[in-house]
C-alpha cells in the first residue's frame, strides 16, 4: 500500500534531500546532451537552484517522510529566467522532478495541482512552465492536464528550443475544478474575473 502523499513548502532540514532528488531526477537526460560542457553547466545550475533568492517558493512532495518530488515557483519571467522580454507576469513552474522510484504514482500531478491552486489564489489568470523536446513524457503530462503551447513566450538557450506551456485558469477543466470548489470557503480573495479575448497558444 502506497503511503499518503503530502505536499508542503520546503523546510531547511529537507534541503539536502531535495538537492539530491533534483540531480537524480534529471540524470536521465544526460545522454541527450552532445555538448558535455553544456551538461556540466546544466547540472551545476540544478545543484544550486534551491539557493536562488528569486524563488517564491519550493514545493516538496513526501511519502512517509521521504522526499519523492519537488518543483520551484517564480512570480514572473524576469525573476525566473532573467528574461523580462518574455512579458510573463504570472507564476512560472521550474525544475519539476520526481524520484525515479516514485514515478507513475501521481507525484508530478499532485505538485502541479498545488501549483495551479497557488496561482489561482494569487489571482493569476495563468500558470506557465517551459520544457524541451527531450522531456517528451513530461510534455505529455502537461498537455493531458490542460496546458497549451504558447509559442509567443518561447526562447532559445544556446541551441535548445525552450517551449512554453500555459494553463488558463479562467478556462480551467474538471481536473482542477473540484479542488477550487472544495477550497472556496477558505479563500481570502475572490476568484479572478473571466478574461475575454484570450487566444490559446498552440502550433
Amino acid at each position: 500500500m502506497t503511503s499518503k502523499l503530502i505536499i508542503q513548502e520546503l523546510a531547511t532540514p529537507d534541503k539536502a534531500a531535495v538537492r539530491q532528488l533534483l540531480l537524480d531526477g534529471y540524470k536521465q537526460y544526460e545522454n541527450e546532451f552532445t555538448d558535455k560542457e553544456a551538461w556540466h553547466d546544466y547540472v551545476e545550475n540544478i545543484k544550486h537552484s534551491i539557493d536562488n533568492p528569486n524563488i517564491d517558493r519550493i514545493l516538496v512532495a513526501k511519502q512517509a517522510e521521504k522526499v519523492v518530488g519537488t518543483l520551484q515557483l517564480f512570480k514572473n519571467a524576469d525573476v525566473a529566467y532573467g528574461r523580462p522580454e518574455l512579458d510573463i507576469h504570472s507564476p512560472i513552474v521550474r525544475l519539476l522532478a520526481v524520484h525515479p522510484e516514485a514515478r507513475g504514482q501521481g507525484v508530478a500531478q499532485a505538485l502541479l495541482r498545488e501549483s495551479l491552486l497557488y496561482a489561482y489564489h494569487q489571482g493569476a489568470a495563468h500558470l506557465y512552465l517551459h520544457s524541451g523536446d527531450i522531456m517528451k513524457k513530461a510534455i505529455q503530462l502537461y498537455e493531458w492536464i490542460g496546458f497549451k503551447r504558447d509559442v509567443a513566450k518561447e526562447f532559445f538557450n544556446r541551441d535548445v528550443h525552450v517551449k512554453c506551456f500555459r494553463y488558463d485558469l479562467t478556462e480551467r477543466n474538471d481536473w482542477l475544478e473540484s479542488d477550487i470548489a472544495r477550497e472556496a470557503p477558505h479563500r481570502n480573495t475572490p476568484p479572478p474575473a473571466p478574461v475575454s479575448g484570450i487566444v490559446p497558444g498552440g502550433i
